[in-house]
């Protein structure tokens, strides 16, 4: 019998990949908002800075575990998920807190409020 080597799928790429890109610039925009905006010594700053890496690092990590293991790839990006969701709810409730308007479910994701584009508060 004839065994062929079983071959491993395609790994690594996770630069390519468009959730990789938009959890990056997600990152990067936490870590400028927060340093801005929130109190660098507070939990609250660090929370939001790691949970916005952890998305970026899962997907990551994700993407290079894919060639081995589908069952770990999909565990990994449900915790990029989890944590980008946490991220979510700090930025709500930093809106919240300081009195500004929530951001609209629109068609093709959140968007920010009218008066917000139009240069408002």
């Amino acid at each position: 019998m004839n065994k062929r080597p079983a071959t491993l799928r395609p790994s690594g790429g996770y630069r390519r990949l468009r959730s990789f890109q938009v959890a990056e610039i997600v990152y990067d925009g936490t870590v400028s908002f927060c340093d801005r905006f929130v109190n660098k010594r507070s939990r609250t700053h660090d929370q939001m800075v790691q949970a916005a890496r952890s998305g970026r690092q899962n997907i990551a990590e994700g993407s290079r575990t894919s060639a081995t293991s589908s069952q770990t790839e999909l565990r990994l990006v449900n915790v990029a998920r989890a944590s980008l969701d946490e991220l979510l709810l700090d930025c709500e409730d930093f809106l919240r807190q300081h009195g500004l308007p929530q951001w609209d479910e629109g068609p093709r994701g959140r968007v920010p409020p009218v008066g917000l584009l139009a240069g408002g508060h």
